[in-house]
């Protein structure tokens, strides 16, 4: 997925949720090559660090940082270390969803729980 995106970004510290793939690893990568340093945040950590390598490639700056969104004790904490490591934060894209495949009425309680913590909560 390509994503187009010009503008200087310089000095603007991005956190991206769910940037491991899809539209927030685009998205990531995008702000990095227009001059923003980036935290990465998802749950898969060796997918995060493919998004931080590709954007370090292309002359950006980014971290990676293995969070669960659906922990809000590790959301906060995810935050608080990019805002005490990079000295502020200008941009939030809150891009972390997940999908089940299946109608409402095939899905368990379990699997609608963890859509709705992902995508809403």
């Amino acid at each position: 997925m390509e994503l187009s995106l010009t503008t200087d970004l310089k000095d603007q510290v991005a956190v991206v949720t769910g940037a491991s793939q899809g539209l927030g690893k685009a998205v990531a990568i995008a702000l990095g090559m227009n001059g923003a340093t980036v935290v990465c945040l998802a749950r898969n950590a060796e997918k995060l660090a493919a998004t931080v390598s590709e954007i370090e490639a292309a002359g950006g700056v980014a971290q990676a940082v293995a969070c669960d969104v659906t922990d809000r004790a590790a959301a906060k904490a995810a935050i608080e270390g990019a805002k005490e490591k990079h000295g502020r934060l200008d941009i939030l894209i809150n891009n972390a969803g997940i999908t089940r495949d299946k109608l409402m009425r095939g899905m368990s309680d379990e699997e609608w729980d963890d859509v709705i913590a992902t995508n809403l909560t």
